[in-house]
């Protein structure tokens, strides 16, 4: 082996071998045989300027999967109906809500928290669609699906209102607020959209 390929090669090897350490630095040989050590790039969770208190935390676990179904009825709506103003509809849940999924994940991650929620906290989520009125949905269509989507869907958004208000009442994080002031107002105004739709 040769002088240059030496070092390169025990430079691997003590990097692997430094993989599973706590520390922050890696240290390696250059070619001259000297020790450098390197700050890596950071592959943690983003930085937030406020901590995550118990109650942010369990509105993320509890809203992500909230969330998740509102996707879930949108993309049904996709396949299910023809209906230009439903399917408007459908198109502006779902580019809302799976941003605010990746959002609220991010807050988790940062507060090492897990998605656990909803069984560890052992309580419900307002507003969500059982598995029967799901299985009603998916055989669906026309305007027998977009009065159900409706229906349903108003009833979703109450029960996201429900749960911003909730954390509104208790959070001391900007992020939170910011996050949960924005879910009241959007769906507010899609309540109101859909009961117009619904003729109410």
């Amino acid at each position: 082996m040769n002088k240059i390929v030496a070092p390169i090669a025990l430079s691997a090897v003590l990097a692997l071998s430094l993989g599973g350490c706590s520390s922050d630095l890696m240290v390696f040989f250059n070619q001259g045989g000297e020790t450098q050590a390197q700050q890596p790039t950071s592959t943690t969770a983003p930085a937030f300027a406020q901590p995550f208190d118990a109650n942010d935390v369990m509105f993320a676990q509890m809203m992500i999967p909230h969330h998740s179904q509102a996707v879930e009825l949108a993309t049904l709506a996709e396949a299910n109906t023809t209906t230009p103003a439903i399917l408007d509809l459908a198109a502006r849940i779902k580019g809302a809500q799976q941003p605010e999924i990746d959002t609220m994940t991010a807050w988790l991650t940062s507060a090492g928290s897990m998605m656990d929620g909803h069984g560890a906290h052992g309580m419900s989520m307002p507003g969500l669609v059982s598995d029967a009125d799901m299985a009603v949905l998916e055989g669906a269509t026309g305007a027998e699906f977009d009065a159900l989507f409706l229906s349903h869907m108003i009833q979703h958004h109450e029960g996201a209102i429900t749960m911003a208000n909730d954390v509104l009442a208790t959070t001391q994080n900007d992020d939170v607020m910011a996050l949960a002031n924005a879910i009241v107002a959007a769906q507010t105004a899609e309540i109101a959209e859909m009961a117009g739709l619904l003729g109410q």
